[in-house]
């Protein structure tokens, strides 16, 4: 059962996430963040959050977990901002799974 949420990232980015009781996994740098993903993604994860700059730079890895139900992987800010990409990874998921721009209308 898929009952599972993670949180990948730098240690400043996922600390809030551990004080709310989600399970964070602190990633040096991006191939540690590889290396999660692709263990995580095979134990009961139902979502995994990851921040921008890690999913970016494993932008290939998140493609091919796109093929698969579990986990669901989303991007998200970092404690220094966002970068933009965890928005623009969303608004493609949603135009490729019903064929338009419904979240900024931009046909």
């Amino acid at each position: 059962m898929y009952n599972r949420v993670g949180v990948i990232g730098d240690s400043d980015s996922i600390l809030a996430f551990k004080a709310v009781g989600l399970e964070v996994f602190d990633a040096q740098d991006a191939e540690q963040a590889r290396a999660l993903i692709k263990q995580l993604s095979k134990e009961d994860f139902a979502v995994l959050f990851i921040t921008e700059e890690y999913a970016k730079i494993n932008n290939d890895l998140l493609q091919k977990a796109k093929t698969k139900p579990f986990p669901a992987i989303v991007p998200i800010p970092t404690s220094k901002g966002s970068t933009g990409y965890g928005l623009e990874s969303v608004k493609s998921d949603v135009e490729k799974a019903i064929g338009v721009d419904i979240l900024f209308n931009n046909h």
